[in-house]
């Protein structure tokens, strides 16, 4: 199951590196098409349909995916001023509350988000972009990357009560 869930993390990590990599693509492409047309006059310019859609689809799957693979790798920004100072045990019952908070709050959102995604099928909604994408393709991403964060803080508690001691939270040793 470890070997599962951390290659999960990683998987949902390359896709959204993946999805950088398209948003660099798609505006640099953009960019090139717009110097062509101020060099090359009207008869030259082209646009990219819905190229700002498509990039920001992009960022939000670059975003929600990456979410479960930051909280593994221990990347996401934390107060470490006040518990560094604290014993063991004080900072591991803190790093308990949140993660259980953490979990609480993606399987809420996680919840809703299902929720937009199961609407947005239903009743067929689409982007109003020159391309028309139905609109619960980018919010699978989305639901995607926050269920994974949900399993991930669940992963993690569960690692921090078999440890009996912080696994996220710098000690200071470094």
């Amino acid at each position: 199951m470890r070997r599962f869930l951390d290659t999960a993390y990683k998987v949902a990590g390359g896709i959204s590196a993946l999805s950088i990599i398209g948003i660099c693509l798609i505006v640099s492409a953009q960019v090139m098409l717009n110097i062509l047309a101020r060099f090359g006059g009207p008869d030259l310019s082209f646009t990219i349909p819905s190229y700002a859609d498509f990039a920001g689809y992009f960022l939000s799957t670059a975003s929600f995916l990456a979410l479960a693979f930051t909280l593994r790798a221990g990347g996401h920004i934390r107060v470490n001023l006040i518990v560094q100072n604290l014993p063991e045990r004080p900072r591991w019952l803190l790093e308990l509350v949140a993660l259980a908070l953490g979990a609480a709050m993606a399987g809420y959102a996680t919840w809703f988000a299902g929720a937009l995604l199961g609407e947005s099928y239903h009743y067929g909604d689409m982007s109003t972009g020159i391309i028309a994408i139905p609109l619960w393709i980018p919010q699978l991403a989305m639901v995607a990357g926050l269920g994974l964060l949900t399993i991930a803080f669940l992963d993690t508690l569960i690692e921090a009560l078999r440890a009996r001691a912080p696994v996220l939270i710098d000690t200071g040793s470094e």
